[in-house]
């Protein structure tokens, strides 16, 4: 048997494009690849909003979880805990309430897939891009405590300020 006929030989020398197509061909496949991608691709911040509505419903479950421990205990600062904590929390959820907004302007939706033991595993949607991330618990508890200093910060100032 020739070789033009083995497999898909066949078709193997008989390719052809006329120039008009292949030029037309090359400016489609140039614009689809400059224009769409690079529109879709989420930003920075729009990452860091990603991010925080992810770890934003942890911080409230976390303090919420908290404040009711506090409020079944017997400590004798047991009300200044649990006012600080009530503060907290309205801080987080506002924040929270506007990650939600920004999201929502900027047509992004994230999805939680799957909590495995060490990681929590996330998809978002982004203008059509899809994507999937990954964070380690190690990493969210080291985040969490950096944000929750820095609202503390903010009562704290407020308090002495006021």
């Amino acid at each position: 048997m020739s070789k033009k006929l083995e497999g898909n030989g066949r078709w193997e020398s008989s390719r052809m494009m006329l120039p008009e197509h292949r030029e037309q061909y090359l400016q489609l496949k140039e614009g689809q690849q400059s224009e769409q991608p690079r529109a879709q691709i989420p930003t920075r911040e729009e990452l860091e909003l990603i991010r925080d509505a992810v770890l934003l419903p942890i911080m409230l479950s976390v303090v919420d979880k908290n404040c009711r421990e506090i409020e079944a205990s017997a400590y004798s600062l047991k009300r200044l805990y649990v006012m600080a904590s009530n503060v907290l929390l309205t801080r987080i959820h506002q924040d929270l309430a506007r990650v939600k907004r920004e999201l929502k302007n900027r047509s992004i939706k994230v999805f939680e897939d799957e909590r495995v033991d060490s990681a929590l595993h996330y998809h978002f949607i982004c203008r059509g891009y899809e994507n999937q991330f990954a964070m380690l618990r190690d990493v969210i508890r080291t985040e969490m405590s950096v944000r929750m200093a820095k609202y503390i910060k903010e009562m704290t100032t407020a308090l002495t300020a006021g």
